[in-house]
């Protein structure tokens, strides 16, 4: 116990860190352009935090496991081109979205049995389940663009919930309830256990297989809840959506604080790692820097966090 209270004294330090650089980034550019701080700016922040934001909460669960899990991306991609379908075929909405969360769950799921049960790197499996969702997604779609869903999707675009816009509360919601489940459950001392670990784990009963299939399950739920989103945000169905969406949700919770090898890492520090790497794309649109810069500063970022957190552990690969 004394060991987990470290841990969060630790994350919590972390997080106001990284508050504090947000803060000054937010100063920096509200000086630097006239357009960040407005009303639709922010707005705007938010609403390409949520989407990437919610993956990289489920990217977090098997992060924290030793895990990674490169297929969200592709996931989120097939649960939007599979909605957009069955909608436009006339299937209730609400089915539709029930039948698109089972889908995204079970491939989660199916990831979390390969890694465990064949002892197969999770970097393989989730490798090639993503090239399977892809192409399952190009046969469907046909690469095409799908269009014509029900009005209910744009609409909860310009929905509020609780004074919020409907996509900042779904995000928000997943930020709360993965941080109270991170803090305050056996599943969470089992999950960082595992990352600590494994071997470990194992001799104080832990349930590595329940915990490891858990994980990649909650991954996998959370990157179809981010494909009903992304249908939402575009109000159509869109093959290629979601290309990028793997790295930026593992740049999220590196940069959040978790440790890539795992045992460490918070909702909150995700959050905060997500806020900043958007701010950090806004910035760079609202002050006409090259976007292929985009992806070289955030890959300098990823590898400088990444360099900090082993320098902090005091343990190197080839010693």
């Amino acid at each position: 116990m004394k060991n987990i209270n470290n841990k969060h004294r630790k994350l919590l330090t972390t997080e106001l860190i990284l508050l504090v650089i947000l803060i000054i980034f937010w100063i920096f550019l509200l000086k630097m352009s006239p357009y960040f701080f407005t009303a639709t700016n922010i707005k705007n922040i938010f609403n390409q935090q949520a989407v990437v934001g919610i993956l990289a909460i489920g990217q977090l669960f098997v992060i924290l496991t030793g895990g990674i899990d490169l297929s969200v991306g592709e996931v989120l991609a097939l649960s939007n081109i599979s909605l957009a379908l069955l909608t436009v075929n006339g299937c209730p909405v609400p089915l539709a979205i029930i039948l698109v969360l089972l889908l995204a769950s079970s491939i989660g799921f199916f990831n979390g049995f390969m890694v465990y049960k064949l002892r197969i790197p999770a970097f393989i499996v989730t490798l090639g389940t993503m090239s399977i969702a892809l192409g399952a997604t190009l046969l469907v779609s046909r690469g095409m663009d799908i269009f014509g869903l029900p009005s209910c999707f744009s609409g909860f675009m310009l929905k509020h919930i609780l004074g919020l816009p409907g996509l900042t509360f779904v995000f928000l919601l997943v930020v709360i309830i993965g941080e109270l489940i991170l803090r305050h459950s056996v599943f969470a001392r089992h999950i960082y256990a595992i990352g600590g670990s494994l071997k470990a784990a194992r001799l104080s009963g832990v349930n590595i297989k329940a915990i490891i299939c858990s994980v990649y399950t909650i991954s996998g739920f959370l990157a179809g809840v981010g494909g009903v989103l992304q249908t939402c945000l575009l109000n159509m169905g869109v093959s290629s959506t979601g290309a990028t969406y793997n790295l930026e949700s593992i740049a999220a919770v590196i940069i959040g604080g978790a440790s890539l090898f795992g045992g460490k890492g918070s909702a909150i520090g995700t959050f905060l790692g997500s806020m900043l790497m958007v701010t950090l794309y806004n910035g760079a649109v609202l002050m006409n820097i090259n976007p292929f810069w985009q992806l070289v500063i955030l890959g300098i970022v990823i590898l400088v966090v990444v360099a900090i957190d082993q320098l902090r552990k005091g343990t190197m690969l080839y010693e």
